[in-house]
């Protein structure tokens, strides 16, 4: 029944941008810690940002501060990333998670992930 659905990946030239989308369905957003997470060819997975309610925002890869921004809309049970100056290494697939107690950089607490987004950054 929870479900987290991406939307809003694609192919833009380096330099452009982009805005994400993650749709949760089947529980109380307010209740669950959430972030964004991505994986790049040969690379393993990465943390970009996590948000939680009581303990605010917190940006993981230094590789993207500046240029990204996670933010909420709780009436709509929606959570965003909004990309930009976006390069060639922002390449990868991009995913939502959510964890009941908290969502960590390492995602080492999640409980659910959603399957994704690809983005792709060309020069």
């Amino acid at each position: 029944q929870v479900q987290l659905v991406e939307s809003g990946g694609g192919s833009v030239q380096a330099g452009g941008s982009l805005r994400l989308s993650c749709a949760v369905s089947g529980y109380t957003y307010s209740d669950y810690c959430m972030g964004w997470f991505r994986q790049a060819p040969g690379k393993g997975r990465e943390g970009i940002a996590v948000v939680d309610a009581d303990l605010g925002i917190a940006y993981c890869a230094d590789s993207v501060k500046g240029r990204f921004t996670i933010s909420q809309d709780k009436d709509k049970n929606t959570l965003y990333l909004q990309m930009n100056s976006l390069k060639p290494d922002d390449t990868g697939m991009y995913s939502c998670a959510s964890g009941v107690i908290v969502v960590t950089c390492s995602g080492s607490a999640i409980d659910y992930w959603g399957q994704g987004t690809q983005v792709t950054v060309s020069s």
